[in-house]
């Protein structure tokens, strides 16, 4: 089954990312991709990394054709939205079974129409999919999100434990269908300093998370084991040291400070709850980077690798 990849914003370095991870792959694997950007960019990426631009099933609308690396402007957002909204298109009429995004910028992309938070979202809704969530999954740690791109002091309003509840089963889901872990060990992190130290610091554990992880151990909990609320800072340790094979965090950089501290060119974002698969490197556009040849490619290789792992599950 066929993979869609995405260029992302032809301004950043998604084209030079994925060109390099495209070319890294063995020319079978080359062959089961729908590459959904315009020539322009990946000639231009393909001068800057001095190698060939591989055969390749290309989909564009010239839109990306203008693009300066490292200048993003609206036409640049506009070729980005538009690249994702045809992949999108190709995985809900079965031409693709799993999807790789590189990345885009929200400012440039909300400024072309874009209305949506993130990819997330919008394929959330296009895909008709309730709950997802995002993970993140690198060698040492995977961390789901129970909150994403919300202001720190909206955190806490936003949590429920429906919420908790659901982001912990999509996690136990994922990790024993897509990642192969016949009985996974989830903790679940508290969203205070010492996981609330019994009410002292906060009592979103007593109120909300604690209750959420119960929930989800009467639905689970045949399949899996489920502890918390834990200690955030000594979770991201004993997660890292092999304690758990995954983790609920409670907001974005309470996941992603301790997934980039050590997994950062091997994290990949995953989006939990599709009916295909979904991946993406775990960095952004990297506007002064692009067109320099210094961006690095692994994030987007493990993407890359990982979307044909999950597929290839999938399928049986």
């Amino acid at each position: 089954m066929r993979i869609a990849v995405t260029l992302g914003d032809p301004a950043g370095i998604g084209p030079e990312v994925a060109l390099a991870a495209i070319s890294a792959l063995a020319p079978d694997q080359q062959r089961q991709l729908l590459v959904f950007g315009d020539e322009a960019p990946l000639r231009r990426a393909a001068e800057t990394l001095g190698v060939a631009v591989p055969t390749l099933a290309l989909h564009g609308q010239g839109l990306g054709d203008a693009a300066v690396p490292g200048q993003p402007d609206e036409r640049a957002g506009r070729a980005s939205v538009a690249y994702l909204e045809d992949a999108v298109a190709a995985l809900r009429d079965g031409r693709a079974a799993g999807l790789v995004t590189a990345p885009i910028s929200k400012t440039w992309a909300r400024r072309a129409g874009f209305a949506f938070p993130g990819h997330t979202e919008l394929l959330a809704e296009r895909l008709g999919a309730a709950p997802v969530a995002m993970m993140f999954a690198g060698a040492r740690l995977h961390v789901a999100l129970a909150t994403v791109h919300v202001p720190l002091a909206e955190v806490s309003a936003r949590l429920s434990a429906a919420r908790v509840r659901d982001v912990t089963g999509l996690l136990a889901a994922s990790l024993r269908r897509d990642f192969g872990v016949a009985r996974p060990r989830l903790g679940v992190v508290g969203l205070n300093p010492h996981a609330g130290e019994g009410g002292l610091l906060g009592r979103e554990e007593l109120e909300v998370i604690a209750p959420a992880i119960e929930e989800a151990r009467a639905a689970h909990g045949a399949a899996c084991t489920i502890e918390g609320p834990l200690v955030p800072d000594a979770a991201f340790r004993d997660a890292a040291g092999g304690t758990f094979d995954g983790l609920v965090a409670m907001y974005h950089d309470q996941a992603l400070i301790p997934v980039k501290l050590l997994d950062f060119e091997d994290a990949v974002n995953v989006t939990l709850g599709l009916p295909v698969v979904r991946t993406s490197p775990d960095h952004g556009t990297a506007y002064d980077l692009a067109g320099r040849g210094r961006a690095r490619a692994r994030s987007m290789q493990r993407a890359l690798q990982l979307a044909f792992e999950m597929v290839a599950r999938r399928a049986g």
